[in-house]
């Protein structure tokens, strides 16, 4: 019991080690292999005339869906059409949306009088689309005006490129909890995309803003409507059909996070629950030689996933052993050296990121003290979210003719 115990508290502060120096070396080369000589490049030098569907879904977003629809408006790539596909709203979305379709001719809306998630929102979009490059962006996300010319490019240059994936920042930093997602989103987000890049295969595209060639999602069925993460899960579906998957750095567009820690943990468990459901679904890759490069994600995705349980039981026994006898088992020194070494280790991906994404936006370092409360506040909350959400997965996997509807959470305006 003793031995087993050690080995389970040694697990649980090697594993973040290892992956965090995965993620520095990873995305350091993508930086200097790729993307620093690609800053010298002008995106306009050579003329591209790929035409560009936009497709927003939007559900109960009245409140940021004219800085959305205005934010694409003056992107500087001018060939391109906006579809609002408006699932059912019950707030004044449509009417927002609306005031602005009037003025403009390349702005439509779709309204649908029944809610059945984004993916069906995503698929009617598509099938609405007249360009062969759609991207798809949240309806409260702002989009930088050159994002759209550095995603499409890739798909004139690269003939089976099935989607590239921009780079999402934090649009809200007003209270410690958005200032700690500002933190996570350069130095976890950012780098594990920048990482899994090099490494082969790119878990999944970021939901808040992503172009897709239209003739691969068609390719490979479009999206499914039982998925609650359909980012991951399309993302598998075109790399299975030999799709390449990008990561564009200068792509920016700048999103609400949750202000709330309510809504941050019904965020997370949706994530880890999505997740642990595109594993369950795909776990025929094994059986594939062709899919190789998916075995390493995968494998990663449930280690992560023992590690959460291999925290919380952890930490669930270090607490009960303060009252009761359990096991004859120092932690002490797990929890000083090798704690020490996680924590350094954990600032120097964090130094990383913000070198790397200091040449974007300038006054990052400011951010250095919410790393403190990051390192506690992740590993808690990550742990727990898939602690409860692989259970919801296993079962909900098994359903039949489900349809994954949303629930868009309370919002605030944007001070920024």
């Amino acid at each position: 019991m003793e031995q087993f115990l050690y080995v389970f508290g040694i697990f649980v502060f090697i594993y973040p080690i290892c992956m965090s120096i995965i993620w520095c070396i990873g995305s350091l080369y993508f930086y200097f292999r790729r993307e620093l000589p690609d800053l010298k490049i002008d995106p306009y030098k050579d003329k591209i005339d790929m035409g560009v569907s936009v497709i927003v879904p939007a559900h109960n977003e009245e409140l940021h869906i004219q800085d959305t629809i205005l934010s694409i408006l003056k992107s500087k790539y001018t060939k391109f059409e906006i579809l609002i596909v408006d699932d059912a709203s019950t707030d004044k979305t449509y009417e927002k949306s609306l005031e602005i379709a009037e003025k403009y001719d390349n702005v439509k809306i779709i309204k649908l009088n029944q809610n059945k998630g984004k993916a069906m929102a995503l698929n009617i979009g598509a099938l609405a689309a007249k360009y062969e490059i759609l991207l798809v962006i949240d309806a409260d996300a702002i989009l930088e005006p050159d994002a759209m010319i550095y995603l499409v490019r890739h798909f004139k240059y690269g003939p089976r490129v099935g989607a590239v994936t921009g780079n999402p920042k934090v649009r809200n930093r007003t209270n410690l909890i958005e200032k700690i997602q500002t933190v996570e989103y350069s130095s976890i987000i950012g780098l594990i995309k920048r990482a899994q890049r090099i490494l082969g295969k790119v878990f999944t595209v970021s939901g808040v803003i992503v172009a897709f060639r239209k003739s691969a999602i068609f390719d490979v069925g479009l999206w499914d409507i039982d998925m609650i993460t359909d980012d991951i899960n399309i993302t598998w579906k075109l790399e299975k059909r030999f799709y390449d998957i990008r990561f564009e750095a200068q792509a920016f567009c700048w999103t609400m996070v949750p202000h709330t820690l309510k809504n941050l943990w019904h965020q997370r468990i949706r994530w880890a629950q999505g997740g642990f459901e595109v594993l369950f679904k795909h776990k025929n890759v094994w059986t594939d030689i062709r899919n190789r490069r998916f075995w390493p994600v995968y494998i990663e995705y449930i280690t992560s996933g023992l590690w959460a349980y291999a925290f919380v039981l952890s930490l669930t026994i270090v607490i009960l052993s303060q009252f009761i006898p359990i096991a004859d088992v120092e932690f002490n020194w797990m929890a000083g050296w090798l704690g020490c070494l996680l924590t350094l280790m954990c600032l120097i991906q964090f130094m990383v990121a913000f070198f790397i994404d200091s040449i974007y936006e300038k006054g990052l370092y400011k951010y250095v003290f919410y790393v403190i409360w990051y390192a506690v506040f992740y590993w808690l909350l990550s742990a727990f979210a898939v602690f409860v959400a692989c259970p919801k997965a296993l079962f909900s996997h098994k359903k039949t003719n489900r349809i994954a509807v949303w629930n868009s959470p309370k919002r605030k305006r944007d001070h920024k």
